[in-house]
């Protein structure tokens, strides 16, 4: 195990407030957005294929999710990670339900070869971009994340990208290192839009000048110990989202250094 170096992240992330430019799905989008404003970040969700290169080029990081796929999005996405990876902006890729079927199995394949920095996914998504059989239903998977270490760390040796696997563990590997994050809480998969505002944290951190190790951790970090504080609060999956969101906006380094749990 390789400890990721988060003791002051989200001091960090609140000082710098990065510009967080996301392409994300319908879904989504609120979550996504109110997670990211909780956490200290501001968000953006440009995805015209007229302004989303242009606006890549001036945001801190890029979010890229392929939940709800259509030609003039993926187009879009193309774009905003060309230019931000020309500009020297940090992007991160959500390949959900990749594997599902063929038409989002190539395009999250095609994005992978366009220089993400991070990778985030489940693990039958990580494990079809590996090449391997993952067993998706719909967006969800069947398998655990413990199934994909070997298919993430071959994701990350490939791609030049760090691979972050999220279930009941979190597993960051960049091909040759590995840590597991153990905080977090079931109840994080009753509620739509836990993983992708994963992954929009994640990107978060990386406009905070975060290294793409530190930030996946610190991502699934805050995300999995706000679930934590959030579910006392709570008295079923409509008020855990909302306590959430709560959480996410009081959290903090020492609660982060009291509670998380890395294995």
């Amino acid at each position: 195990m390789d400890r990721p170096d988060i003791g002051n992240a989200i001091e960090r992330l609140r000082g710098r407030a990065p510009l967080v430019h996301n392409i994300t799905n319908y879904v989504v989008m609120n979550i996504t957005a109110n997670a990211l404003l909780a956490a200290g970040a501001s968000p953006a969700m440009v995805h015209a294929v007229e302004e989303a290169g242009e606006f890549a080029g001036i945001a801190s990081a890029l979010v890229i999710n392929i939940g709800t796929l259509s030609p003039p999005w993926v187009e879009a996405m193309e774009l905003a990670a060309t230019a931000a990876v020309k500009k020297g902006v940090p992007w991160i890729l959500d390949p959900v339900a990749a594997g599902a079927t063929a038409y989002r199995t190539r395009t999250a394949a095609a994005l992978t070869q366009l220089k993400p920095s991070v990778i985030r996914g489940n693990a039958s998504e990580i494990m079809a971009l590996a090449g391997e059989a993952g067993a998706a239903k719909g967006v969800d998977s069947m398998r655990g994340s413990d199934a994909a270490r070997d298919a993430a760390r071959r994701l990350a040796q490939t791609t030049s990208a760090i691979v972050a696997v999220t279930g009941a563990v979190d597993y960051i590997t960049d091909g040759q290192r590995m840590v597991g994050i153990a905080s977090g809480d079931v109840m994080l998969t009753r509620v739509t839009g836990t993983g992708c505002s994963a992954t929009a944290l994640i990107g978060a951190f990386l406009g905070a000048g975060l290294t793409p190790y530190d930030a996946a951790a610190a991502g699934l970090a805050m995300i999995g110990i706000a679930a934590e504080l959030a579910l006392p609060r709570a008295s079923g999956p409509g008020s855990f989202a909302v306590a959430l969101i709560d959480a996410l906006a009081i959290i903090d380094d020492g609660i982060v250094a009291t509670r998380l749990r890395l294995q």
